[in-house]
């Protein structure tokens, strides 16, 4: 085969290089000028607002410069860090963006549109446009009031057709922001118009799927950060459901903590009695109540045991694991209803674990003989207080038991009226 042999090169020649090769020279403010130049012939008109930014795409680099493009947009000209605008050049700001515009609802969404329709145009903006919003809230205490206001309520419309994440809020948790009470002030402009916007359940909803539920607190003032404050106010912005949503949370992680404080004195080998103080002592100062402790105690035993895969041996392993632990749950089986919520919860344990179905008779009458539930409670539940799940399955093999139960209730009572008519 022939090579292609390379062409001499005269010394000291030149290289030409082609235009698309060369990377032009960063130059924001030279952007900014263009967008400005263009806003200002719309003379504020949003509909030719859009049309101008749908145009400018083809001219204009969005691809590199969509950080810009958005600070224009909302702020009305280049941030720089603290949330100021930069000064440079001869028309640094226009008036025709977000922090210009009337604080009402109507404009806002008129606003809102905007941005939609921009996005939607350039879809390359989307992520631009959410590391946009984790640098601009961090900026909040830059702003002015009637700034930061507009920024919550746009950021919430924002949150409610999709543009921007719910997690972009956690970039909120910075000290700077919470000691003064910004970042709760902003938070709760912006609840409030979610709220209005779309419904509680959504705000609910959102505030999970972004994992601010359980870090509510945290955007209070150190020196405010009490259950009574947090609880006035949101009461004060009628807010309850995010009181709900707090108190749910803090319930869950309690429970989380007190069952591994049950598994930590459990390997400890500590005395049941000094297990049980312990569980009483955590439960008053978390309010967990017994039907719910007794739950938790069940679970946390049954996760310590090794079970037998084969379904004619874990009965048997299952009572003699249990036996263990029925001073334990006696001591938490103290009303009807912490009895009930036990039966229910091995009955749901029984359904979720194939291996245990035939279990369920055994484990219920080691408790009855322990004294850790009632005849009353076990009768109840038979009759209508069970769950549907494996019902006929589980009551078939209580039947003979109940009706033993029965009968010895009919006989005691017959002697009684023996008693009495003596």
């Amino acid at each position: 085969m022939s090579q292609k042999t390379e062409r001499p090169v005269l010394s000291g020649q030149r290289i030409k290089t082609r235009k698309r090769d060369e990377r032009e020279k960063y130059d924001p403010t030279g952007f900014r000028d263009a967008v400005i130049a263009g806003l200002e012939k719309t003379e504020g008109d949003l509909d030719q607002i859009s049309k101008f930014l749908d145009s400018a795409g083809n001219k204009l680099d969005y691809r590199r410069y969509g950080e810009v493009l958005f600070d224009i947009l909302i702020a009305g000209g280049l941030l720089v860090p603290g949330g100021s605008i930069s000064q440079d050049g001869e028309k640094p700001r226009t008036n025709y963006c977000i922090f210009d515009a009337p604080e009402d609802m109507e404009s806002m969404r008129n606003h809102e549109q905007v941005f939609v329709k921009l996005i939607r145009r350039y879809k390359y903006l989307e992520k631009m446009f959410e590391e946009e919003m984790g640098k601009v809230l961090l900026f909040v205490k830059g702003f002015t009031p009637s700034e930061g206001i507009k920024l919550a309520r746009m950021t919430a419309l924002w949150l409610v057709n999709g543009s921007v994440p719910p997690n972009v809020l956690l970039v909120l948790n910075n000290e700077h922001l919470i000691k003064d009470g910004i970042a709760l002030e902003f938070l709760l402009e912006l609840f409030l118009t979610f709220k209005q916007e779309k419904g509680i359940a959504y705000l609910i909803q959102a505030l999970k799927k972004g994992g601010l539920e359980s870090k509510l607190m945290d955007f209070f003032p150190p020196n405010k950060r009490t259950e009574e404050y947090f609880k006035q106010v949101f009461l004060d912005k009628e807010l309850n459901e995010i009181i709900k949503l707090h108190k749910a949370q803090a319930s869950q992680e309690a429970k989380r903590e007190l069952q591994q404080t049950l598994i930590d004195d459990i390997n400890d080998e500590k005395a049941h009695s000094e297990i049980t103080a312990d569980i009483k002592e955590f439960a008053q100062r978390t309010n967990i109540p017994d039907h719910e402790i007794i739950v938790i105690i069940w679970s946390t035993i049954m996760s310590l045991g090794e079970w037998n895969k084969k379904e004619e041996l874990v009965t048997d392993q299952a009572v003699r694991h249990l036996k263990a632990y029925c001073t334990l749950l006696q001591a938490f089986a103290s009303t009807d209803r912490s009895e009930l919520a036990l039966i229910l919860k091995v009955q749901e344990f029984c359904y979720e674990n194939m291996n245990f179905m035939k279990a369920f008779q055994k484990i219920i009458l080691l408790f009855y003989k322990t004294e850790v539930l009632s005849e009353e409670i076990i009768l109840r539940w038979y009759k209508d207080g069970h769950s549907n799940k494996g019902k006929m399955h589980f009551l078939e093999q209580m039947r003979k038991f109940v009706e033993w139960l029965q009968s010895a209730e009919e006989e005691s009572e017959s002697e009684d009226e023996q008693k009495l008519g003596d």
